[in-house]
């Protein structure tokens, strides 16, 4: 594989405990993935996990989703950037203030990883969505939510697969990453993700990484599973 191959599939540690993940992590080769840790796996196995998969060379997305007062927040992403993360996320519905505070924390290092918000969780359905108080579509507000942080100096958001070409059409910039979860490779079930693609369809679609979960973590084998992946995408 190429050194300067920059995979575009993120692979989701969606485990309860570090036993369980490191199973997994060691059967898969850094150079061809990357990792997403989220809350779960971060409550159990805490930051000096988090440190122990940057050591072995992979690029770690944090999905820790943070959500609080300006000053908060940007001390937490400080934080998890000492880690060495790759990535961190908070959600944009935390508003300008929030986020600015953020990135403005994360300039001032030599070199800060990337800080993407979230903008409606692909699990919600439409009537979910109005449930909770949004007026519209999940389009309109995706679209919205995508602006507000652009607009605060973020590197980009995550969004469904079926929102990232509307998106991409409204903010072009390459710079402007779209982290897409609810992928599922065409050998794969749906589960629990309502507002699906293929992870080839959401690259078409402007995605700039794949988050995937299950069609690799419950793989009997998980390398073959990502590489028939690659092969899909390629």
């Amino acid at each position: 594989m190429n050194e300067d191959f920059d995979s575009r599939i993120i692979v989701a540690l969606d485990f309860p405990n570090a036993d369980a993940a490191m199973v997994l992590v060691e059967q898969l080769n850094p150079s061809l993935c990357k990792l997403k840790v989220g809350k779960e796996l971060f409550t159990a196995a805490g930051p000096d996990f988090v440190s122990k998969l940057v050591k072995k060379g992979f690029k770690v997305f944090l999905d820790l989703k943070f959500h609080d007062i300006p000053n908060t927040v940007a001390s937490a992403c400080k934080v998890a950037a000492d880690l060495g993360v790759w990535m961190m996320n908070v959600h944009a519905s935390g508003g300008r203030k929030m986020m600015e505070t953020a990135a403005n924390r994360l300039a001032q290092l030599d070199s800060p990883p990337l800080l993407i918000a979230v903008t409606i969780l692909t699990s919600l359905s439409e009537d979910e969505i109005h449930e909770i108080g949004y007026q519209g579509s999940p389009e309109d507000n995706v679209l919205h939510l995508a602006s507000l942080t652009h607009d605060s100096g973020l590197n980009g958001i995550v969004c469904s697969p079926l929102e990232a070409s509307p998106v991409r059409n409204a903010i072009p910039a390459d710079e402007f990453k779209l982290i897409t979860p609810g992928v599922r490779p065409s050998f794969a079930a749906t589960d629990d993700q309502k507002r699906i693609m293929t992870p080839a369809d959401a690259l078409d679609a402007g995605a700039s990484y794949l988050v995937i979960g299950r069609p690799i973590t419950a793989a009997e084998d998980p390398m073959v599973n990502l590489q028939k992946i690659l092969d899909e995408i390629a």
